[in-house]
């Protein structure tokens, strides 16, 4: 490597965790709104990925390896918004890689992206076909950002990609949307479906981006621990009690509290908890060369202590 690493969305949960990983060892150029700590090595910068003016600003910098984590994080957003951070920011990263110079664009996607569906194959492989939601927009924008990094592939192969798919991310300071549904006081699942979920621990998800700046092999890989745990176990892990509804129940719930305006969520998206995604990390093993350090469970366990 001979430039430096360029971090969008460094001052995140995962980005800054990944800037105080690199700090010392390699220029790294921190891209985000919000400012950063001082650090040996690091260069804050200011700048918006949807601003006409990054190209400017990669070329200025010319970063050899660009990894790209600003993203919406939180479904049930504003959807106009959300699709010019996640689809349009992505597609402005990329040519600025393009137009900077870079060797190598490094991009979190999602597990979200094959979609929820009932006939979703279990697990799901990076081969199985993509299928992000059109009634959920953050599915349907991974999607939309997934169908424009291979074009990419296919027409500008001079710039390398790693593209991985998290499942859902855990540790012991993660606090989001999923982990909103382990906080309540009663865990409340839909009846007929045991809502297995896949975990990474934070940590893993690092040391996995970590490896796509260096020797990490171009492509596209989930990014998941080993096994999966069911809501039910959840619940009892926590030692709270579990309530499965019925799926229509669960929709007509949610359609009263968005008439509420108590949530931002639609109907349709019970099929985000009915058919989660379960990922198969077996090209992550073999073809990246990682192993997650933490499995599904583990990474749960994990989160579950930090709450003590």
């Amino acid at each position: 490597m001979t430039g430096p690493v360029l971090i969008t969305g460094a001052a995140g949960f995962i980005g800054s965790a990944l800037v105080r990983h690199l700090a010392g060892s390699v220029p790294v150029i921190a891209l985000d709104l919000r400012p950063g700590p001082d650090l040996a090595g690091v260069t804050w910068v200011a700048a918006d990925i949807r601003d006409a003016g990054l190209t400017d600003l990669f070329r200025r910098y010319r970063p050899t390896v660009v990894v790209h984590l600003a993203s919406v994080v939180a479904a049930g957003g504003d959807p106009a918004r959300d699709y010019a951070i996640d689809v349009e920011g992505t597609a402005n990263v990329a040519a600025a890689c393009l137009a900077g110079g870079a060797r190598r664009l490094v991009v979190t996607s999602s597990g979200a992206a094959y979609g929820y569906h009932p006939d979703n194959p279990v697990p799901l492989a990076e081969t199985d076909m993509l299928r992000g939601n059109e009634d959920f927009p953050y599915a349907r924008h991974k999607r939309l950002v997934e169908e424009h990094l291979a074009a990419l592939r296919r027409d500008r192969p001079e710039l390398e990609q790693v593209v991985f798919r998290p499942c859902t991310v855990l540790g012991p300071a993660v606090r989001n949307q999923i982990t909103a549904i382990f906080e309540r006081p009663v865990v409340t699942g839909l009846s007929g479906n045991a809502t297995p979920f896949s975990f990474i621990a934070d940590e893993d998800v690092v040391a996995a981006l970590a490896r796509a700046i260096g020797p990490g092999r171009p492509g596209v890989y989930n990014l998941a621990g080993d096994g999966t745990v069911s809501l039910r176990e959840i619940a009892a892990a926590l030692g709270k009690p579990f309530l499965a509804l019925p799926p229509p129940l669960m929709r007509g719930a949610i359609g009263l509290l968005r008439a509420l305006r108590l949530t931002r969520l639609e109907p349709a998206q019970v099929a985000f908890i009915q058919y989660r995604p379960v990922l198969d990390n077996a090209a992550l093993k073999r073809d990246f060369g990682y192993t997650p350090r933490h499995s599904s469970r583990a990474a749960f366990d994990l989160y579950a202590r930090g709450r003590s």
